[in-house]
């Protein structure tokens, strides 16, 4: 995460392995239902329509907290992801739910981001999540450091200065959104559309 950046890179080039059509396996965190969280998220909305920078606003139904990815639809078996999912199932029962805080923003140079505090729990949920990918797969894909918990609102559609972004955050002062984390999302997620899309394999409840 790299704040004040003075300039903005498009977040939409295709990473290795991604296309059109292509699905993902991931962990998510997700806000269906966090009235406050689409609050927030809402008059960022408002602040970032009109900042006048190459913005791709995320609308309420995909925000999201990322947690840890899988492997691609097709090169992890649908029977691991389903044994993934119950082993995850059991590791989460022993993480109690909690409760975060979402923002103020920071802007990134590919995204607008509202880091999520406190962190320790998020990345308790995380490490449960990695074990239980390794009870099952030989190898757990991504590293295990380098994580910082955090939802996006936005992120950069094109190259450019990030002068009019950061003047428009600079200007907003915002409360922070209050969420209750009582599950994880085992998702298949797509970006055909420029925006990251999904539908749910298993929804897995914390203690």
């Amino acid at each position: 995460m790299t704040t004040h950046p003075e300039t903005m890179r498009n977040h939409w080039w295709w990473r290795p392995g991604w296309s059109v059509g292509r699905r993902f396996y991931t962990w998510h965190l997700t806000f269906e239902g966090q009235d406050d969280v689409h609050r927030l998220a809402a008059e960022y909305r408002s602040v970032l329509a009109d900042a006048g920078g190459a913005l791709t606003l995320i609308p309420d139904q995909w925000l999201h907290l990322t947690m840890q990815g899988i492997g691609f639809v097709g090169e992890i078996k649908e029977s691991d992801a389903h044994a993934i999912a119950e082993a995850a199932r059991v590791r989460l029962s022993e993480v109690p739910a909690f409760d975060l805080e979402i923002g103020p923003a920071v802007l990134d140079p590919e995204a607008v981001l509202l880091p999520a505090r406190p962190d320790e729990p998020v990345r308790a949920v995380r490490d449960s999540l990695r074990a239980a990918i390794g009870d099952i797969l030989n190898a757990v894909p991504e590293r295990a450091e380098g994580f910082t918990p955090h939802m996006s609102v936005a992120y950069s559609s094109g190259d450019g200065p990030a002068d009019s972004v950061e003047q428009a955050l600079a200007s907003f002062d915002a409360a922070p959104a209050q969420a209750r984390v009582s599950t994880a999302e085992l998702i298949m997620i797509h970006r055909d559309n420029f925006m990251y899309e999904w539908d749910s394999f298993a929804t897995v409840p914390l203690g």
